[in-house]
């Protein structure tokens, strides 16, 4: 069967529709080229119109009256005079397309001298890297043309680079992480250093994007934010990164920010924590932030390796179990959340197998955060005891069905005094603090999209949630509200998310003990009279003590010892 021919309006449809856009575009042009000087007065009418508005708002109410006197006198005397009111159409006019001309300035047609020497040195320092002596043509070469290397380049208002592309030859090893560092080094410290450069590859077009990001905001302070249950805000990161914002107050202001949300909970893929920095990077901020998060739905328990006092504000809050600084109750407390852990996915499987839905006892969230735990494998070696990490084997292991969270915070240096199930089963991994690309690659398991700076300011590092992208990572300000050094707007922020104090022990209180609490009681045997206690021979208004006696009678009468509950 033979094919037909399309029809002409749908053979040649697109050649015409470009042709009437031509068209179309050309009348434009030559319309605004006609209408140019009236668009230009009546742009300048609107922005006289505007002033005088601005100018009689910004007149007193008790000066307007004599504001009118004189403008009416000023028109009474031009209609007056002759050939006055042309000459005030003509003035008004002429100022008009005064105050409407374009005043943008004109757009420079290449980059000054500076700008140009310093394209050409970046151009000269590339050389080595992407030229090769059996290229016939080759792109760069001692002394060649930059402007063919380099297509697009900006510059910020110091001179310095803010954005470039460069192309670079085909046979260069794009696809080598080592050569990709090299020239990310190169072209950071050719650009300015003391900024951050995101390098983007296009292996395809053989081009590199250079850009430099912007500084992650840093007076973001504690406080609520919009998540919802098992989700935890890490930090904010770059608009670029992540798909999502949040509202935060800063002040009286408020704003989006896009954040690094970490999910945990039963379908998580990443349950437990680890965040290394150097001293003073702000790991202990960030668990603090942390802390303050997770007692809005769970439990938490504290082990401070520091012994500064960090924790202390959490100390009898309405949710937090423990807070641990010394090495029994540090020990004591990993083994209770490790039975814990064992307890809860006992009760979940015999619920499951039942065909029950798990007990709320086992829905609660419990938050086990440490802070420098390889303090105390150095105390537990030296005193001859089991090392605490190894007590966190059952909550790494098992803890995603059971609720149970792991955030482990330790020093950069001790990476390696780790045991091995919290480097194992720790997938979440923040960096925080300055540190080389060698030492970001170790934590995070990928090298950043960043080149790393040396001064960074505390609580700025990066994040890594399983095997997603590398963030830049600025943890909100949660500071130790103890502390005479904090700002009294931070130390506010923290005690209002603070949990109320709570009563010791389950709300019971201990009776108090007379001078002998040490002594037995002696139960009289049958036919000796019963000794009148102390608190019996009070006045009649306070009820008499009654001694405690066993349910079951006694073979052979004799002192008893008990204790009243």
């Amino acid at each position: 069967m033979a094919r037909r021919p399309l029809p002409r309006i749908l053979s040649n449809g697109s050649a015409q529709l470009a042709r009437s856009r031509e068209l179309a575009r050309t009348a434009a042009d030559s319309a605004t080229d006609v209408l140019h000087p009236l668009i230009t007065i009546t742009r300048g009418l609107r922005r006289l119109a505007a002033a005088g508005r601005r100018r009689w708002t910004e007149t007193p109410k008790e000066r307007r009256g004599a504001l009118l006197f004189l403008v009416a006198s000023v028109v009474l005397v031009v209609a007056l005079v002759p050939y006055g009111p042309l000459l005030a159409a003509i003035t008004l006019m002429v100022a008009a397309a005064w105050q409407g001309r374009d005043r943008s300035p004109a757009a420079s047609d290449g980059p000054d001298e500076s700008q140009t020497q310093r394209l050409k040195s970046l151009y000269e320092a590339l050389v080595p890297y992407f030229s090769a002596a059996e290229d016939p043509e080759p792109l760069y070469s001692h002394g060649g043309a930059w402007d063919k290397a380099f297509p697009t380049y900006a510059f910020d208002g110091g001179g310095r680079i803010s954005q470039l592309v460069v192309r670079y030859p085909a046979y260069f090893t794009d696809g080598e992480a080592e050569a990709r560092a090299r020239i990310e080094h190169l072209l950071a410290a050719k650009s300015g250093r003391g900024r951050e450069y995101h390098f983007t590859w296009d292996e395809e077009g053989n081009q590199l994007t250079v850009g430099v990001l912007l500084p992650l905001p840093v007076d973001i302070a504690a406080q609520r934010f919009v998540t919802t249950p098992g989700e935890t805000v890490l930090g904010f990161t770059d608009p670029t990164r992540v798909q999502r914002t949040l509202p935060v107050t800063l002040g009286e202001k408020q704003r989006d920010v896009p954040p690094v949300v970490w999910r945990t909970g039963l379908r998580s893929t990443e349950p437990h924590l680890l965040a290394l920095g150097q001293p003073g990077s702000g790991t202990s901020t960030l668990l603090r932030s942390i802390a303050l998060q997770a007692l809005q739905y769970g439990d938490v328990v504290i082990v401070d390796g520091g012994g500064t006092g960090e924790y202390a504000c959490l100390t009898g809050r309405d949710g937090v179990l423990a807070v641990e600084a010394g090495l029994a109750g540090v020990t004591a407390s990993l083994e209770w959340a490790a039975t814990e852990t064992e307890r809860r996915l006992i009760a979940a499987n015999q619920a499951h197998q039942a065909g029950d839905p798990p007990p709320d006892d086992t829905k609660r969230p419990l938050w086990i955060l440490l802070d420098r735990p390889t303090a105390f494998t150095h105390l537990a070696t030296a005193d001859g005891r089991k090392d605490p990490q190894a007590l966190l084997q059952v909550p790494l292991r098992h803890g995603r069905p059971a609720n149970v969270t792991v955030v482990v915070a330790d020093q950069l240096d001790c990476l390696d005094a780790l045991s091995e199930p919290v480097r194992q089963h720790t997938r979440a991994r923040v960096a925080l603090g300055p540190a080389t690309a060698e030492q970001l690659e170790s934590v995070l398991g990928a090298p950043p999209h960043t080149t790393p700076i040396e001064e960074l300011p505390p609580g700025r590092g990066y994040a890594r949630l399983g095997s997603g992208p590398v963030h830049r990572l600025q943890v909100p300000a949660t500071p130790n509200p103890y502390d005479d050094a904090t700002p009294d707007a931070l130390c506010e922020a923290v005690l209002d998310l603070l949990p109320p104090r709570t009563t010791p022990a389950d709300g019971e209180t201990i009776p108090e003990q007379d001078q002998s609490e040490g002594e037995p009681e002696r139960v009289p045997a049958e036919g000796e009279p019963e000794s009148v206690p102390v608190a019996a021979q009070a006045p009649e208004s306070e009820p008499e003590a009654t001694p405690v006696l066993p349910e079951e009678p006694l073979r052979n009468p004799g002192p008893v010892l008990t204790k009243e509950k």
